[in-house]
């Protein structure tokens, strides 16, 4: 898994906007951002092919730049090395920022941001992955995954039950009732580092009729006290609804839980008019 410079022991949440913001600056770049929005998982010949009147290697050098600014991430599924969009730096910026100056959006996010905020439906991905650097240790991540006080301050309002154990179910009731959003199990579990479950949202039945995809949450403690949270969620082959509700829908729950572990307040309730969140959230 690739990580940028920005998360070393040095680590300062203003270097990392600066990164981001720097790199969203360009458009070779923010095309770059776009195409793996439309569709993630790509090598670099498949993106050197849809940007005109560039090399190979110029392309490559975006990349790294993108990656170094937590703006993509990279993972090797056999031979080829395959690229996702981590959209949760963007969703970092647009909290921090953008939404203190609704009337003076940068104009060097204005492309990416009024695409990932439009709402416009996304193609299937069997696998979409997330990252996010937190000021925490791996325990206290971990706690935030799987105790109701941290989830229902970040996670939609909904209520994690669970032992965490393999095998034991993994349930996610509605803020105010007795209502299961997810009735899931425990595939893997290594305290502190590595849980996995799978994933069927129940509140709606169209959702609720598509095959369980799979969610493996990945805790890594770095230098300085920073811990590297990834988020893959696969097994969507078979869940094209699923896969485009919760593309949106993750940005929010990992900048949520940022923002909790490192100040203790949560972020403001919104709905992101994803389509696998309950309605009312």
């Amino acid at each position: 898994m690739s990580t940028g410079i920005a998360w070393g022991a040095a680590y300062n949440p203003r270097v990392a906007d600066d990164l981001a913001f720097r790199a969203l600056a360009d458009p070779t770049r923010r095309l770059l951002l776009d195409l793996l929005f439309e569709r993630e998982g790509r090598t670099l010949s498949d993106l050197h092919a849809e940007v005109a009147g560039m090399t190979r290697f110029g392309v490559m050098k975006h990349l790294r730049i993108l990656e170094t600014a937590g703006l993509v991430v990279t993972q090797r599924v056999g031979r080829e090395k395959l690229h996702y969009l981590n959209a949760v730096p963007v969703q970092l910026i647009h909290d921090r920022w953008v939404s203190k100056y609704t009337r003076r959006s940068a104009s060097a996010l204005a492309d990416l941001k009024t695409k990932l905020e439009r709402g416009e439906p996304m193609s299937a991905s069997p696998r979409q992955v997330y990252q996010v650097f937190i000021r925490a240790s791996a325990d206290q991540i971990w706690d935030a995954i799987t105790r109701p006080e941290f989830t229902a301050r970040y996670f939609y309002g909904s209520r994690v039950e669970t032992t965490a154990e393999v095998g034991s179910p993994i349930r996610h009731r509605a803020p105010d009732s007795d209502e299961l959003w997810g009735d899931d199990v425990v595939v893997e579990s290594e305290r502190p580092n590595r849980l996995v479950h799978t994933w069927r949202s129940l509140y709606n039945p169209e959702l609720a009729a598509e095959p369980r995809s799979r969610v493996t949450w990945e805790i890594e403690p770095q230098p300085g006290g920073v811990c590297r949270l990834t988020v893959i969620h696969d097994q969507l082959e078979n869940s094209p609804k699923t896969a485009e509700g919760v593309a949106g829908g993750w940005m929010f729950v990992l900048s949520g839980m940022k923002t909790l572990l490192e100040t203790g307040e949560p972020l403001a309730k919104r709905s992101l008019g994803a389509a696998s969140l309950p309605a009312d959230v």
